[in-house]
């Protein structure tokens, strides 16, 4: 008789994911009346981080000009000192709230300092101005989200304690418990984004185990930064209430194992259209004599995060180097082949770690690719 060895696995998960979701659900049932619950989400000092905070409204909102302004402690959030710590939540996109559920409301907002001036990692302020300069162009972005599933020690969810599972190969959209791990929390998180408003398209499983990608768009101008970070949001709501970790980490664990980016897929109107492959070239043009000024737009830590990931191996190309090709996923660009046989459509920039800032990505490459900026300096409008 064969013998078949397990590998037992602890998973470090929250206390508050042991609490008893039966009795929370017996008061989440009661009537609210007409009062409704307005969460209010903004992006913390680190650039990363999310935080969030909930008031009252007498009625539902129907847009987002009917929302009142909110302010918080910025001394607590990494955006202030504590003696001038009042900071301005403005809202910006509204959507649907899946954990309270109609008709209660998730409201993505931007961050002024006192004096009403934006806070260091409101990018979405000039993202949205330089959009509107193109507006005309119609750009279209969508965006791959990598990311991956923690225990709270930090440790991948459905890794041996000790160990490392098998290497890479099955996992990729795998199927079966051996190969993908935590496709409960993908299939809440896809369905959570679906009710609330989310742009979300697609997802599957990653190359490494516990590793997954979500996909959104494709989104016009502001909205790609809008709805990516409302789905990161949601992301580690559905995380919180299984217990674990959603990892946006670059490269999460060193060694023989892929990394986590956020390759941008981008097109104009032109492009989209007979013959748009001159435009999609002359786009690429442009981005390889701005290299170094996408590498530092590309993560928050200007390139040093995405050093630890764009080595030349597992499916990236050399942080130093820019290149492009048809169908090459070790490129910084990548043109689909289907866009090289069809002569339109659009082009990929793998560049873009997981945790890079959705605002700062896309207003990059419209500055490069439509308003023609070369150097290693944007242009102030």
């Amino acid at each position: 008789m064969t013998q078949r060895c397990f590998i037992k696995t602890n998973m470090a998960t929250s206390s508050s994911a042991e609490l008893s979701k039966a009795v929370k659900q017996q008061y989440m049932d009661l009537p609210q009346g007409d009062k409704v619950q307005i969460m209010y989400v903004w992006i913390d000092g680190t650039g990363e981080g999310l935080r969030c905070k909930t008031r009252t409204l007498d009625s539902e909102p129907k847009c987002i000009e009917e929302l009142p302004e909110w302010n918080f402690d910025g001394s607590s959030t990494y955006q202030s000192e504590g003696s001038n710590s009042d900071m301005y939540l403005i809202p910006s996109a509204m959507f649907r709230d899946p954990f309270r559920k109609d008709p209660n409301k998730l409201v993505l907002c931007e961050v002024l300092k006192y004096n009403r001036k934006p806070a260091e990692t409101n990018l979405r302020l000039t993202c949205n101005k330089v959009m509107d300069m193109v507006e005309n162009q119609v750009p279209w972005f969508g965006m791959e989200q990598e990311y991956t599933i923690l225990g709270t020690d930090g440790h991948p969810f459905g890794w041996p304690n000790n160990g490392f599972p098998g290497p890479q190969g099955p996992y990729y959209c795998g199927v079966g418990s051996d190969k993908a791990y935590g496709r409960d929390i993908v299939e809440a998180h896809y369905r959570a984004c679906l009710y609330a408003g989310v742009m979300i398209c697609g997802t599957n499983a990653e190359v490494m185990p516990a590793q997954w990608e979500f996909q959104v768009g494709p989104c016009e101008g502001i909205s790609m930064g809008d709805h990516l970070w409302a789905a990161r949001f949601i992301l580690h709501r559905v995380c919180e209430d299984f217990g674990v970790v959603a990892s946006f980490d670059p490269k999460p664990i060193p060694g023989n194992w892929n990394g986590a980016g956020c390759h941008t897929n981008f097109s104009t109107k032109e492009m989209r259209e007979e013959g748009g492959l001159k435009a999609i070239e002359e786009s690429i043009e442009r981005l390889g004599k701005r290299h170094s000024y996408h590498i530092r737009a590309y993560d928050p830590k200007g390139g040093l995060d995405n050093a630890r990931r764009l080595t030349g191996h597992h499916e990236t190309s050399n942080i130093h180097e820019f290149s492009a090709g048809v169908a090459n996923r070790g490129a910084s660009i990548r043109i689909p082949r289907t866009v090289g046989q069809e002569k339109k459509g659009y082009f990929e920039d793998r560049r873009p770690s997981a945790n890079c800032d959705p605002y700062a990505v896309t207003e990059a490459i419209i500055r490069t690719c439509l308003l023609s900026e070369e150097g290693d300096e944007p242009v102030n409008y």
